[in-house]
This record gives structure tokens, sequence and C-alpha cells, in this order.
């Protein structure tokens, strides 16, 4: 059985390389629609669904309510910035369209980007009551673990099944946790490609080579030479708790655990499982980020900053190719210059990279169903929640196949929500933006670890303990705060008390059984 599981989901991983789906992305993604570390949305010329293998479904009629007054309405907590003044407002023109379209309003609850990691935990933990939940790989296993979400398997194909039939089976298998489907993943891109990215101001001002920037290390010229340029209360390397440096991990498979700190190396045919902060090229780069602190290129708030700033001098996302044209938009910048710097590369934490997942608790899984099943395959609902309001965030140039933004306030992120093959492309955008897309997708290379999910049912304590450790050092880690050759060991320590070992020996002997 075992066995046969393992094959299923490596020929389904296997397939994704070669027909360039969408899907999701790492760890460390913390991409939006308005936000510099983000993917963004884009469509093609004849807005169809880049992926030829699945079936356009046809919006159904058969899902219109006798009656859309009594429409109930379910709460959806999600990830973005701060709300605008014409939030309610656009909520609302939604509510009216899906009311009448299937008979069901959604209360769109936003978690802000520095605050979403522990609300999300908080409402879980509590049982605060909600309908639809964004989770990612850093939580999703836990989160089922716990019983959070509702088991969806059976229940997608008999209540959603355009949705069903839009998301590749290799995609849904992805999202499998012992077999079952708990999540609706968005389907998007499923490799993970990093980026870094400088305002052109400073490469034209300092004669940054960014063709030269290969490492982090050659990072440290350009950034010094801002530094000394703009002065001391100028900081390069702007950055929060919530996303530290972005992608500083991607050399190591999570097995998707959501705990950066065990790991595989991506390229380790032997797959063992390390104690990833102890590993010497983390550790030089731990280094770095500490001098990098010291010498004013972080500022000193990182730790506790939960908002980032619009204009970043430089900044590291989780991107593909024309990502930089919302955040241009998004920051009043006029031009950003962004270069690959990992990637692409397909784990199994980058299928699980965007998910929403339905309570196990609500009383409206049906209902939830067929409100992800219409974000996922109507253009217009897609276009409103990506873009906002009609008219006052964004304009329709070409129908619902192209749009202008005309705000850069609109808080929710596209990457979240739904598919992106169903969105409209922003003015300004490559045309040929999916099919750059499907290449990098094409060309990913895998995790050795590729297919393997770790089974923490028997590890819930363990997990839970060693996350409570992490999360009480890695803001100040990550940001360069703290000095990593006192830190990493004192953290190390911490979580071996908490159950580390226990985890990664686990982790070893599944590793070892699964790919056996």
């Amino acid at each position: 059985m075992k066995k046969t599981k393992k094959h299923l989901l490596v020929l389904s991983t296997a397939a994704l390389l070669t027909s360039g789906l969408a899907g999701c992305g790492s760890s460390d993604n913390a991409s939006t629609n308005n936000k510099p570390e983000g993917n963004k949305a884009a469509q093609t010329e004849t807005n169809q669904p880049a992926q030829t293998e699945t079936n356009q479904p046809a919006q159904t009629e058969t899902n219109k309510p006798a009656d859309s007054s009594n429409a109930p309405t379910l709460v959806w907590w999600t990830i973005g910035g701060q709300v605008p003044a014409n939030f309610d407002k656009a909520i609302a023109a939604m509510n009216d369209y899906t009311a009448e379209k299937i008979g069901v309003k959604i209360d769109i609850k936003v978690a802000s980007w520095g605050e979403w990691d522990t609300k999300i935990n908080t409402i879980v933990n509590t049982g605060e009551p909600f309908d639809i939940m964004f989770t990612n790989n850093g939580k999703y296993n836990q989160q089922v673990n716990m019983g959070a979400f509702a088991d969806l398997t059976d229940l997608v194909q008999s209540e959603s099944p355009d949705l069903y039939k839009l998301v590749p089976q290799k995609v849904w298998d992805g999202t499998k946790i012992d077999g079952k489907i708990y999540s609706v993943p968005t389907y998007k891109d499923s490799s993970l490609t990093q980026y870094w990215v400088f305002d052109d101001t400073y490469v034209q001002k300092y004669g940054i080579d960014t063709s030269s920037i290969k490492t982090l290390k050659d990072l440290d010229k350009p950034f010094h030479d801002i530094k000394a340029g703009e002065g001391k209360s100028f900081y390069p390397l702007p950055l929060t708790q919530g996303d530290g440096f972005n992608g500083f991990f991607n050399g190591y498979d999570d097995m998707t655990l959501g705990l950066a700190p065990i790991g595989v190396k991506v390229d380790d045919a032997s797959r063992k499982v390390v104690s990833v902060l102890e590993q010497p090229d983390i550790m030089d780069n731990l280094k770095l980020l500490h001098q990098w602190y010291k010498d004013g290129i972080i500022n000193p708030d990182a730790p506790t900053k939960t908002e980032g700033d619009k204009a970043k001098p430089f900044f590291s996302a989780q991107a593909f190719p024309g990502a930089e044209t919302n955040w241009q938009i998004s920051d009043g910048v006029a031009k950003y210059d962004m270069f690959q710097i990992f990637g692409p590369l397909y784990t199994t934490s980058t299928i699980q990279g965007s998910l929403n997942a339905i309570s196990a608790n609500s009383k409206y899984k049906k209902e939830a169903l067929k409100y992800l099943q219409l974000v996922n395959t109507d253009p217009k609902l897609r276009n409103m929640l990506a873009f906002g309001e009609l008219g006052v965030d964004y304009d329709n140039v070409n129908g619902e196949k192209v749009i202008e933004r005309k705000s850069d306030t609109w808080p929710l992120a596209a990457y979240t929500q739904g598919t992106f093959f169903d969105l409209a492309v922003t003015k300004g955008a490559p045309e040929d933006q999916w099919d750059q897309v499907r290449k990098l997708n094409d060309q990913a290379t895998s995790s050795t670890s590729l297919g393997f999910a770790l089974n923490i049912s028997k590890l819930a304590t363990e997990v839970a303990n060693t996350k409570a450790v992490w999360d009480k050092y890695r803001y100040e880690l990550l940001t360069g705060a703290s000095d990593p050759e006192t830190m990493v060991p004192k953290i190390v320590a911490e979580m071996k008390a908490a159950g580390m070992d226990a985890i990664t020996k686990a982790a070893q002997e599944q590793i070892d059984s699964y790919f056996k």
C-alpha cells in the first residue's frame, strides 16, 4: 500500500515537471498581489487555463440558487495588507454577484502580513469559527493533524465537480495528507524560483552589476556602497520579523514539516535528515546577516517590525518573469531590476505552497466548495478578488482578460485565492507571461525528496514543542539581530530537549522507507 502510494505520488510529481503546471510557493513565500515578496498573476491572451490537460469547466447555471436573498455568509480568513476605505464596498459588490450566481456570500477577514502566522495559529488552537482559511506548507500538515480541516476527498468531487476537473489530479495528489484531500490548492506555478530585486535608482547610482551577483556574499559590496552613499538612517536591506530574508532556506527540503531547522539538502542523493541551522552554508549566511545588522545594512527594528515598507531598495521574493510590473505599481517605483537567483525547483512543499482549507466545524462545507469553485472558474469574480473595486482599483481594458490597476491599496493577495489561469493580465506585464511560467516549470529540477511528505500523526507533541522553540528565536536570528555563533547552539539545544531528535529519527526512517 505504501509502495503504491509512493509510486503514484512520484509519477504525479514527475508529470508536473513536464506539463508546466502551476501551483504554489515555498515555505518562505510571502507572495502577494500588493507586496514585493510575491507571486503575481498574469493572463494569457486567450484567457484560457494554461494547462491543456485539464478541462475548462463551464459555469454553471445548475448552481444558481432559486432565491439568493437567503444566501449564507461564509467567513474566509486570509493574508494581506491594510484594509482600505472601500474594502466593504468592494466585498459587497462581490457578494451581490456571488449571491446571484451560487447563493453564497463571503466575509473576508484579513490577517496582516506580520500577524498572520500568530493569528491563524490562535484561530485553530482556540476553535474560533471560520469556514475557509488560507494556509500553506508551513502549517498545513500540522493543522490537518490537529483536526482543524474537513476531509474533502469525496465532497470536492460531488459538490464542486468543475473545480475538481480544473485542477489536475497531480496537483490534488500533492495536497494529500495520508491519502486524503484537506484543501483546495491554488493551481498556478508549482515550482519555486527565487528572485532578488533592486530599485533601479540605486543600481544606476552605485553602478551595481546585477549579473555578477550569484550569492549572498555578492550583495555585501552593493549594500555597503548604498549605505555609505545614502547615510546612517538608510537601510539597504529592510526586513520584518515575518519575512526575514525571503528564501533563506531554499537549499533544504522541509518534507512539508513547516519547520526550517529540520530538513534534507535538496541535492543530497542519500536524503540525510539534518539539523539545518548547523550546516556550514547556513551558518556562513547567518553570520553575514548578523554582520549586516551590526553594520546598519538591516534596520535595527527588524526583529519586532511587523509590516514592511514600500519601495524597498532591495528585496528577495519567489516570483516569475513579469512580476515586477505589479510591484512597481504597488510600490510607486519607476523600475525594479529583478534577476533570478535560485531554482526553479520542485519539492512537495512547493506544491503545498498555497492552499485554502475548509473548517471541520463549518456548517457550510458544500457552500464553501461552491464558492471556491466559482473563484477558480469565473474570471469576473477572480478579478474582483485580486484587484478590488472595478472603476476604483482597476479598469477592464479588454473584457476580463486585461486590466489596468488604478490604485495601490487593494490588500488581498492574488496567489492565495485561486488559479491564475482565469485571472486578467495586468497592463504592462508580458503578454506571454504564462508561457514563461510554463517554461520555468518545464526547466525545474527536483529535490531528491520530491514526493515525500512527513507523517507527523505520532509526533504531534514533539513538532508543536519544537516549533514553539523555533518561533521564540527565529525573528532575531533571521533578521541578523542575534549572533548565530552563540544563538544557534542555544536554539538547537532547546529544540533537542523539545523533541527535535525524535522528529529527525522518525523523518529519516520514513524517508528511507518511502524511497526504498
